[in-house]
């Protein structure tokens, strides 16, 4: 199976670290035009220049915008005017008591996890459907269907997610466009090893303190382990390419078997 976007423009929101500086390399690998998107110029430079040494391609760009902020968005349209593919990957997530979560954090999650990814959406569908091909792809999360208790506000934000997803995808229809939402399972990266420390303690070595967080706090992991940002990127990537024309409407599950269920 050989994935080929060459040709082809793509963006990742949130791109600079993580998730989505990985599925960046993906794409870049697979050769499409990248787009790496955070809120810092200088950021964004670097991740650029990292993208672009690790996938060997020297079709990086930057796309320097706040997309939590309508001028954030409009800043990131005029960089990149035209996609082919969409990767709505910028998020934020920590944990609180669910009672101590004020208006202005609930607030503040929905747009920077749920308005940038319609933002985008907004400006770039129109486009994808004219020319009758693009993929439109938002990073969910098992907290979207498993909400977690000391991150109630960021499930809500990535069950929001799956239904814009299923709902731009039956306005896509018939048009060559595929939107689909992937659920990403507990996932390594520098977020994640922090709020692993601050539910389980800095004494742990890091093996240990991963164990620890999976076994107490996310036990229905099939994986047992937390997953690598690059094995996100692998289904991103087939998503994104041609060979997932009839894949749409979805939500496609890369969660190491998270969410207790037999339907994806």
């Amino acid at each position: 199976m050989r994935i080929d976007l060459s040709g082809r423009t793509a963006l990742v929101t949130g791109s600079t670290q993580g998730i989505g500086h990985a599925i960046a390399v993906g794409l870049a690998r697979a050769g499409a035009r990248v787009a790496v998107n955070g809120r810092d110029e200088e950021r964004v430079a670097r991740a650029v220049r990292s993208v672009a040494a690790e996938s060997g391609s020297d079709l990086v760009i930057g796309a320097v915008g706040d997309l939590a902020t309508e001028q954030g968005a409009a800043a990131v349209l005029e960089a990149v005017p035209a996609l082919d593919v969409l990767v709505n990957n910028l998020g934020i997530f920590g944990s609180a008591a669910p009672l101590e979560i004020d208006d202005a954090e609930w607030r503040r999650y929905f747009e920077v996890n749920v308005l940038s990814a319609v933002r985008l959406i907004r400006g770039y569908l129109p486009g994808m459907k004219e020319r009758g091909w693009g993929r439109v792809l938002n990073l969910a999360s098992d907290s979207a269907v498993v909400i977690p208790a000391e991150m109630i506000h960021y499930g809500m934000t990535k069950t929001a997610l799956l239904a814009v997803g299923r709902g731009f995808a039956k306005d896509a229809a018939g048009t060559g466009v595929t939107v689909n939402s992937v659920i990403a399972g507990p996932t390594r990266t520098g977020g994640v090893e922090g709020l692993v420390r601050e539910l389980v303690g800095d004494e742990l070595p890091w093996d240990e303190a991963q164990h620890t967080f999976m076994v107490e706090y996310r036990p229905q992991s099939l994986l047992q382990r937390l997953i690598e940002p690059e094995e996100i990127a692998n289904l991103v990537v087939y998503l994104a390419s041609p060979l997932a024309s009839a894949t749409t409407g979805g939500a496609v599950r890369v969660d190491g078997g998270y969410v207790d269920s037999i339907l994806p």
